[in-house]
């Protein structure tokens, strides 16, 4: 199981533009990613700019098909702008998970 997790910081006023935009992908996921087994996204309740997600995919391929997909262009689109520095991104093989 292919996983990415990714820590996004917002600029301060900005955070609900971030989560409207986190949510929006979280509906396409839903609606027309089979193979993207979960899509979690969290806001840091200590600091609102903070948001992450944690993803899961079947394999590289639909790993691949969600990030070159329309929705996450989009996104990134919107989030550019308002980012605070970069998006940290960890791409792992699972090795353990409770379901």
């Amino acid at each position: 199981m292919k996983t990415i997790t990714a820590i996004i910081r917002t600029k301060p006023g900005t955070e609900e533009t971030m989560k409207e935009g986190l949510l929006d992908v979280a509906v396409n996921v839903e609606a027309n990613e089979p193979e993207t087994i979960s899509f979690f996204i969290s806001q840091d309740a200590a600091d609102p700019c903070v948001f992450s997600t944690y993803e899961r995919f079947t394999n590289q391929a639909a790993m691949d098909r969600h990030n070159n997909s329309h929705t996450v262009a989009a996104f990134f689109e919107i989030a550019q702008p308002i980012l605070d520095g970069e998006v940290v991104l960890l791409t792992c093989e699972e090795i353990s998970a409770k379901v």
